[in-house]
Order: structure tokens, then sequence, then C-alpha cells
């Protein structure tokens, strides 16, 4: 099993930082392009499911679910593929799957067409997602071991990558959204035809050091892992958790002004937080906090974000004053997304088995997929009226107190 990613007390001063290979620096450009695309669609999906395609709150929660399962609950595939095969056909097959699904997406208009574009833009992610951040983490440890520095440096980066990219893509699709929900999907398609020229001719043919190994006896051994799979589970209600970001909070801000515009600042603002604080949040956790104690704490930040809401739900507030209870949700849920995702991912490498981390930050994506997918459609029935205001908020703040508790204990 490789070492954790994260340190689990205080350390010793970090080594000078040598450059990232270009490599690692093509992964993580490769994240940050992945989310410009991604999130140009995906704030506005919501709306456009409940408007234009008329479809009831419990539907739109199930296809936001099966959206999330077939990108989340499939890693596994991918991470197995990139273990088997290398990285670079994973990824180009993974984005050819997405241009066709955002293509399909912008013009399909009955349930079973927009499921399929649905399915096939998850499917997409879940072959290059778990490909790229797989090879990050493992350039990241041989940049440290070759002297380069801390590999937690590497994740923060990638994770800061990321949120760059979901911080530009909601700008780009509300200022798209002004023509139509179709000239954001294409414009999201366009941007991963770029991904996938870029790819074909930086992405090497073959990585030192990466040696296929077989399908065969990796999940077995797996699904006897107890302590992966409590981890995979507590992660999961986090996912569910954070996913309310396409689900509860576009109907809070609904609600509140009676439009969608502001959504895409309060995507920013958490997208902004993460850029501008999660390598300090990083370099604390991991000077100070075991992994464990580390997620306890942004699980309980979290479920403050969701009480938040719950207590100003009942006093009805509207215009500006009521967006700012959905403005605290974005931050609380945001801080505590940055203790725990990187920190969750810090934990696989520890209970992998060796040449399989591909599969394993595959798994944990895939058992988190699955319970997004049921959790989303009971979330979906919460929103829909006939509940006192509070009692949705007041359940969801539950479910990272409840993750805590399947933690596994070191």
């Amino acid at each position: 099993m490789m070492t954790s990613l994260l340190t689990r007390g205080p350390r010793r001063k970090a080594p000078p930082h040598r450059p990232l290979s270009p490599l690692l620096r093509l992964l993580i450009l490769t994240q940050l392009a992945f989310n410009i695309g991604f999130f140009a669609v995906l704030p506005f999906l919501s709306e456009h499911l409940g408007q234009a395609v008329g479809m009831a709150g419990w539907m739109v929660g199930f296809v936001l679910g099966l959206r999330t399962f077939s990108q989340q609950g499939l890693f596994v595939v991918g991470g197995a593929l990139a273990d088997r095969y290398g990285i670079r056909p994973v990824v180009l097959t993974g984005c050819v799957l997405r241009i066709a699904g955002f293509a399909w997406l912008g013009y399909a208009r009955e349930t079973w067409a927009v499921i399929g574009a649905v399915l096939l833009i998850g499917f997409a992610a879940a072959l290059f997602s778990p490909a790229v951040e797989s090879e990050v983490a493992r350039q990241a440890v041989v940049w440290e071991e070759s002297g380069g520095g801390s590999r937690t440096r590497v994740l923060a980066l990638l994770t800061v990558a990321g949120q760059a990219g979901a911080f530009v893509g909601p700008l780009l699709g509300a200022l798209l959204l002004s023509v139509d929900f179709r000239t954001v999907c294409l414009a999201g398609a366009g941007i991963f035809v770029l991904v996938l020229a870029g790819h074909a001719w930086l992405l090497p043919q073959h990585i030192p050091g990466r040696g296929g190994v077989r399908f065969r006896g990796g999940m077995g051994k797996l699904l006897r892992n107890r302590r992966f799979l409590a981890l995979c589970c507590a992660y999961g209600a986090y996912l569910l958790a954070y996913n309310q970001l396409y689900l509860a909070l576009p109907d809070e801000v609904e609600r509140a002004t009676g439009s969608q515009a502001p959504l895409a600042w309060l995507f920013a603002l958490s997208s902004l937080l993460v850029v501008t604080a999660q390598l300090p949040v990083t370099r604390w956790v991991g000077e100070r906090l075991t992994l464990r104690r580390s997620m306890v704490i942004g699980l309980l930040l979290i479920a403050a974000g969701f009480t938040v809401v719950a207590a100003a739900r009942p006093a009805d507030w509207t215009g500006t004053a009521g967006l700012l209870p959905a403005a605290g949700f974005v931050v609380l849920l945001t801080l505590g997304q940055m203790l725990v995702a990187p920190v969750a991912r810090a934990w696989v490498p520890d209970l992998a088995e060796e040449g399989r981390l591909g599969l394993y930050t595959g798994a944990l994506s895939s058992v988190s997929g699955l319970i997004v997918l049921v959790g989303s459609s009971a979330t979906g029935m919460l929103l829909d009226p006939g509940l006192p205001a509070a009692v949705p908020w007041l359940v969801l703040a539950a479910v990272p107190v409840v993750a805590i508790g399947l933690l596994p204990r070191r």
C-alpha cells in the first residue's frame, strides 16, 4: 500500500519546491479545462429540466442523481481501464463521449432523450476523471520522492485548478444563457473539442513506470476491505450533501429572488474561496490534523451550512436579504469541502492494493455515486411543496452528521 498523501500530525518543514513535471502540469491544466466546459452547463440544468422540459421536482432530482451516478458510480470502470490500458486512450474516449453528450442535451426535449444525454455526459467523466486523478496522485508520489516537494501541494493544485474552472464555467454559462440553453450546451461541447485536440497532441503514448495490470482479482480484495468501504460510505454522504448545490440551492435562490441569475455568482463565490484558500487550508491541515479529524470538522461545517438556511426559512426573506442564508450555506459548504474532499482522496492510497490506485480511486466515487442516486430522488421529493419550510434543510443537515459515524477509525 502507498503511504498517506497527508501526514497525520505535526511534520517537519517541507523541502523547497521544484517545478512540476510537464506531465503533471498538463494533467492539472486538464482539470481546469474539464471544469470550465462542465460547469458552463451543470448549474443551469435543474431550471432547464423543470421549466423548459417540464419535469416534476422528484424527476429533476432523479435525473441529477442519475447524472452523478453515471459519472461517480462508474468511476470504478474508468479507474480499472486506466490501470489496464493507461490514461491516454481512456481520456481521449471520454472527451469524445462528453462532446456527443453535450450536443445531444442541447437538442433533447423528451424525458428519454434528456436521460440518454445525461448518462452519456456522466459516463464520459467516469472515463477521464479517475484516469487523470489517479495519475496525478501517482506522479505526485514520484515528484516527492525525487525531491520536488510535498505531494499534498500537487493535490491542492489539482483542486485549485478544478475550482478555477468551476469559477469561470458558470460565468460563461450565464453569459450564453441569454441566448438559450442549447447555446450553453454547444459551447460546452466546443470546449471539449479543444481539450480532445490538445490531448491527442500532448498526452504521451506511454508513461514511464506505469505498467498494465489484469482486471481479475482486484475487485474481490476491494470488496473485502472494510475500512476502505467505510470511507466510501462516509464520502458518499458528503457528496450527497454537496450535490445540493445543484438541487436545493437553485430552488432556494429561485424562491428568494424569482430568478436563477444570482446562482452563477454563488457558484463563483464557492470557486473563488477554493482558489484563494485551498492551499493555505491544505498546509494547515497537513501540519495539525489527522485525516479523520479533518474530515469530521469538514462534515460539521457542511451540516452548519444547511442549518443556517433552515433557521432563516421561517422568516421567508426575499430579495438581497433572502440571498444571505444561501450565501452562508455556500461558504460553509465550501469550507467543509476543502477539508473533506482532498483528505478523502489522500486516504485512498493508504488502503489501495499496489498497482490498482485507479481502481480504488474510481471505487471511492462509484460507491458515493450510488448513494447520491438514491438520496437525490429523496431530497427532490423533500423540496416539493407541502413540508414546513425548514424541514428539508434540517434533514439535509443530518446527512453529514451521520457521515461522521461512518468514518473508519484508525
